[in-house]
């Protein structure tokens, strides 16, 4: 059983005073679109939030997805990491992990790892760039979940992938959908006057 865990518990502290997780993505916060995302692909989906944080849970509600708060959140990613891998399901077969702040990433790029899982269950893929930059999602078998659950600091989980990295499958996705995150209030609206943009042939 594949799962998928949404990292949303950062501060957002780049935005200066606003929450990139509650910018509007097709019509709702960023965060219940990339859970809704997930939830086409996946029937567990669990969502990390720092403490006392209204406005992320409310931005879920109605939501079949699991919620893990995480205490201490402003340690580091590896502590919203550790938080998720806690509460996956025994029978977990494996995860898919991303950050929260990744408009572009659509359920169908999300398919395709849960495609990849089913034909290798044991391997671990990284989501890449068209030109092969690494990037996310990630998706660690379930071989990895102890070494995920150790984790501390604020490095994510760069050093299980740096000692796996002989047995690394990538996936492509379109554009820069591995690598698009939105920190600061330039960046959204950057990305937004890109996606209004007209295309040229």
């Amino acid at each position: 059983m594949l799962s998928i865990l949404l990292l949303a518990a950062g501060a957002s502290s780049r935005m200066r005073g606003g929450d990139k997780l509650l910018e509007e993505v097709d019509g709702a916060p960023l965060l219940r679109t990339l859970a809704m995302r997930s939830l086409d692909v996946c029937d567990t989906v669990i969502v990390t939030l720092p403490p006392k944080n209204a406005k992320r849970l409310a931005a879920l509600d109605g939501l079949k997805v699991t919620t893990a708060l995480v205490q201490d959140a402003y340690l580091g990613m590896a502590h919203s990491l550790r938080a998720g891998i806690d509460v996956l399901h025994p029978t977990a077969s494996g995860v898919v992990i991303f950050p929260a702040d990744m408009p572009d990433l659509s359920a169908e790029d999300l398919q395709l790892f849960a495609n990849a899982h089913s034909a290798a269950p044991e391997t671990i893929f990284r989501g890449v760039s068209e030109t092969g930059q690494p990037g996310h999602p990630v998706l660690f078998p379930k071989s990895c979940f102890v070494e995920l659950g150790a984790l501390c600091g604020d490095i994510g989980a760069r050093d299980v992938l740096r000692r796996k990295q002989g047995v690394i499958e990538t996936i492509a996705l379109p554009n820069e959908h591995a690598l698009t995150d939105l920190d600061t209030p330039e960046q959204w609206v950057s990305w937004r006057k890109s996606k209004s943009a007209p295309t040229t042939t």
